[in-house]
């Protein structure tokens, strides 16, 4: 079982968590994604990406909805992305269809890639 700090940087989401309970992972809130272009965002996700590699934790950005979110989240260090440019919440059989048949996740990984390719944007 591994647990994650839901809407880290919000909240009742505090440091205080990191010390009493087992974590494994950090979920930054989707209104810092959302606001990737305030000029406050880029520092504080930096922060929480140093607090959870300070922790060893897994970094996840929730509420990705487009490859610039997605090649800016990676260059500022996260791990993981969920959202909607991943895809959309779906019933149980749909998910499950889709997790048997993953090359359209693949692909929009690889446009992903592509593009931190050409301007030289690193992972």
């Amino acid at each position: 079982i591994s647990v994650a700090i839901d809407d880290f940087g919000t909240g009742y989401s505090a440091l205080a968590y990191l010390q009493k309970f087992p974590v494994s992972a950090l979920k930054i809130d989707r209104s810092f994604v959302r606001d990737l272009e305030g000029p406050m965002t880029n520092p504080i996700i930096s922060a929480i990406t140093g607090i959870a590699r300070g922790f060893e934790l897994e970094l996840v950005a929730e509420g990705v909805e487009n490859e610039e979110q997605a090649c800016a989240l990676r260059s500022l260090g996260c791990d993981v992305m969920q959202g909607y440019l991943f895809a959309r919440p779906a019933p149980a059989a749909e998910a499950h269809a889709w997790l048997l048949e993953p090359e359209q996740l693949f692909r929009t990984l690889d446009t992903a890639t592509q593009r931190d390719q050409h301007t030289g944007l690193t992972a």
